[in-house]
């Protein structure tokens, strides 16, 4: 049995922008605010994607067109909340397996009249097995943190 007692990180930041504005430059304009380093290819990049929809996949591909899925989407309530697994190994490298896979988490939370709190959670992390404890090392530290920090640029 897994150890299920991995808390949960939790990131956020509040930007000026609605939440409408936010849910869409997260899911249509990855490219914009994934960070650089967050690769699976071994080739150059040459695209970032968001699939609409529950079943849809988060995506990437290379010069090649070679694609690899960072995950699944489970939850796709714009412009409220976004969910996918998270297909990585403590390694940084893909999986194709979602029981084995975390889960992130995304809400956009209206915070005034035109500003929006973006909360990026990573959770479920014991689902990484004996990776768990080093994936939580490695995500766990001040908020917002580099992606959330790109984004809150992008918007």
């Amino acid at each position: 049995m897994p150890d299920q007692t991995i808390p949960d990180v939790r990131k956020s930041v509040t930007v000026a922008a609605t939440p409408e504005h936010c849910f869409a430059v997260f899911t249509e304009r990855p490219m914009d605010w994934w960070p650089p380093s967050h690769v699976l290819l071994t080739e150059e990049r040459a695209g970032l994607a968001f699939e609409p929809g529950v079943g849809g996949r988060c995506y990437e591909w290379d010069v090649s067109g070679h694609e690899i899925a960072w995950g699944r989407v489970l939850e796709w309530e714009p412009p409220r909340r976004l969910a996918m697994t998270w297909r990585i190994d403590g390694n940084w490298r893909p999986i194709d397996d979602d029981e084995r896979a975390s889960v992130i988490e995304v809400t956009f939370t209206p915070a005034g009249p035109y500003s929006t709190r973006v909360e990026l959670a990573h959770v479920q992390l014991h689902r990484h097995g004996a990776d768990a404890e080093r994936i939580f090392r490695a995500l766990d530290g001040p908020s917002p943190g580099e992606t959330l920090a790109l984004f809150a640029k992008a918007v």
